[in-house]
């Protein structure tokens, strides 16, 4: 059996796919910014993504939309800390931090953090650092051509298991949208199992991004949410384990569906039978 675990969770990787809601705590972020950059606004949306279903909940303080302008570590923290706070005792699920500093990992666990959620992909080794000295869950994103991914992934789970962290803290993220054209995001999720790690689970966030928008006439980002539910089916039939979504309800109906469509061996069995 098959886990990813992150503190005191265990998600049993062969029961159901796992939604992973987007809070994005951030002025500038390329679907929802401005929306949940105070601390009331944040609780309160994390909790109606808890009510409808999400698995994990991830927090992000700093955008990392095309284009971004990056902030310190201090500002990502002054906008962090405080929604991480509120949410110690309010969230039953997960509490995943996307960030790629190591300073601002190690505070937000101190916080009340289950995962490092880490776009760059664990390159700075000082991550690795602060993943060994907790039993937090690992988001390990590749950015960057299609053609590199396999092997960067090799590599990554080459230093997690130098520094004793387990397979089951690690989850793998091909980074749809990040450095990679458009037909490279398409091929990764239409050929996901290609990437897979045995034990290893898979997390794919294609939630309202260019590559749902472009075959479907660039809609505004907020009526992406039906591509999005396509793409996002495609992944779970290829071996997903977690969606990154904006739209939490309507993620969890789909990939119930999905779950039921693709665990169902009841006729075949009667078949064979």
């Amino acid at each position: 059996m098959s886990t990813f675990n992150a503190s005191k969770f265990s998600l049993n990787l062969s029961t159901k796919t796992y939604v992973m809601g987007i809070l994005n705590v951030t002025p500038d972020s390329f679907s929802d910014g401005g929306k949940w950059n105070t601390v009331e606004s944040a609780l309160t949306y994390a909790l109606k993504m808890q009510d409808d279903g999400a698995d994990i909940i991830d927090v992000g303080a700093q955008s990392t939309r095309p284009g971004y302008i990056k902030i310190s570590p201090e500002e990502e923290l002054t906008r962090l800390i405080p929604v991480l706070q509120a949410l110690r005792g309010q969230i039953r699920v997960p509490i995943s931090v996307d960030t790629f500093y190591p300073t601002v990992a190690k505070e937000a666990l101190a916080a009340g953090a289950d995962i490092i959620n880490d776009v760059t992909g664990f390159k700075n080794d000082k991550m690795f650092d602060v993943a060994s000295s907790s039993n937090c869950g690992c988001m390990v994103m590749h950015d960057g051509p299609l053609s590199l991914m396999k092997a960067f992934f090799e590599e990554q789970i080459t230093k997690f298991s130098k520094m004793s962290i387990q397979k089951a803290r690690i989850c793998l993220d091909p980074g749809i949208g990040f450095g990679k054209s458009y037909e490279e995001n398409l091929f990764a999720i239409k050929n996901l199992k290609d990437y897979t790690m045995d034990g290893i689970a898979i997390m794919v966030g294609a939630s309202r991004k260019r590559v749902i928008g472009t075959p479907c006439g660039d809609p505004p980002f907020e009526e992406r949410m039906p591509g999005t539910i396509a793409a996002h089916t495609i992944a779970i039939l290829n071996g997903a384990n977690i969606i990154r979504v904006h739209d939490v309800k309507e993620a969890v109906q789909a990939a119930k569906v999905a779950d039921a469509i693709i665990k169902n061996n009841t006729i075949r069995n009667t078949v064979e039978e």
